[in-house]
């Protein structure tokens, strides 16, 4: 736990300075991870004039303490005392995929909407057991497939508007994240559940729902050794609507390569990355970098009002994760795996 005095003296200040401010008007944010990405969604929320982070939990008290002391905010070593602790509009869960479950379901018990970050869980029965309990509280919730707000998405889908693509081509050629969990497939599902979900996401958006993948790992001395995910994986997608795909995903570098998704359709050939949009070869398109603001601008949008431009709540993000899943699967069977299209 951390000291009682310390603690004391950050929720006092808090007070004050929660006192000088327009409760009415403000969204009260708890956050429950103090890792990299719940750092990155604190430093956005920040920024909102219409949003206060209330509480930072992490069941690392060191963590918890550095992040929730550069927002001035309390800081809990677990998300119950951070939930006990009350007076929240809405809460984030920003959790490695390990620890999926529990925050989620706690915070719904409390009725409160959520904004999950993704990989949604290890499995698919406790992010469908999460699933069911939002859409029978009703509540708001997001989850953080931020590539969906990039603008050159909207450029893409213009290009595609009345040619269906016929061929993706899907990668995520990178090393291994600087985090002690990532290369254990127990605690991190593997590259293509935990990274590559991103570019699977986006293949949804531009060509349809997969029905069939077929995964092969690279031999053993880069797949699973010492019990390690697999470090090179190559895949084959058939899409609902005919076309066709690849997925090829890599740990093995010392630097991120290349992360994103090629299309080609009737005269033209389309690449998308987290930063920008190559038409044909030729034109790149920059993206103007406000995707992981827009996407939890939605959110607290959806929180105050119920009208966020929320393009994945978690129902959406699930039929996602299935396919992650069954990629992975596939894997590990060692044969093609059929999707619900």
């Amino acid at each position: 736990m951390f000291p009682i005095a310390g603690r004391l003296n950050v929720l006092f200040d808090f007070a004050q300075k929660w006192d000088r401010r327009d409760v009415s008007s403000i969204t009260r944010v708890g956050i429950i991870g103090a890792g990299n990405v719940a750092a990155r969604h604190a430093d956005v929320l920040s920024g909102f004039p219409d949003v206060a982070i209330t509480g930072i939990a992490d069941v690392d008290p060191l963590k918890a303490e550095a992040l929730a002391a550069r927002h001035g905010v309390p800081a809990f070593d677990g998300h119950a005392g951070l939930l006990e602790a009350g007076g929240l509009d809405a809460v984030y869960v920003c959790v490695p995929p390990f620890a999926h479950g529990k925050p989620e379901q706690d915070v719904l018990s409390c009725n409160l909407p959520i904004f999950v970050e993704k990989p949604l869980a290890l499995d698919l029965e406790t992010a469908e057991n999460i699933a069911s309990e939002i859409r029978r509280r009703r509540l708001p919730s997001a989850v953080g497939h931020h590539w969906r707000y990039l603008d050159v998405l909207d450029r893409a889908r213009d290009l595609l508007a009345d040619r269906p693509v016929r061929l993706a081509l899907g990668h995520w050629l990178d090393k291994v994240p600087p985090v002690g969990w990532w290369l254990d497939p127990a605690r991190s599902g593997g590259q293509v559940v935990e990274q590559a979900v991103h570019v699977l996401d986006l293949a949804r958006v531009l060509v349809g729902e997969v029905t069939m993948v077929h995964s092969v790992p690279a031999a053993p001395a880069h797949h699973g050794a010492n019990g390690e995910v697999d470090r090179a994986v190559a895949a084959v997608l058939r899409f609902a609507d005919g076309a066709t795909g690849t997925l090829a995903t890599t740990s093995l570098l010392r630097h991120k390569h290349r992360a994103g998704l090629e299309v080609y359709a009737d005269g033209v050939a389309l690449e998308l990355t987290e930063t920008s949009l190559t038409v044909d070869g030729t034109e790149v398109v920059e993206d103007a970098g406000r995707a992981k603001t827009l996407v939890d601008r939605a959110f607290i949008d959806a929180v105050r009002d119920g009208d966020g431009d929320v393009r994945v709540p978690y129902d959406e993000a699930l039929r996602t994760h299935r396919l992650a899943l069954a990629l992975a699967r596939s894997a590990t069977l060692g044969r093609p795996v059929t999707l619900d299209g």
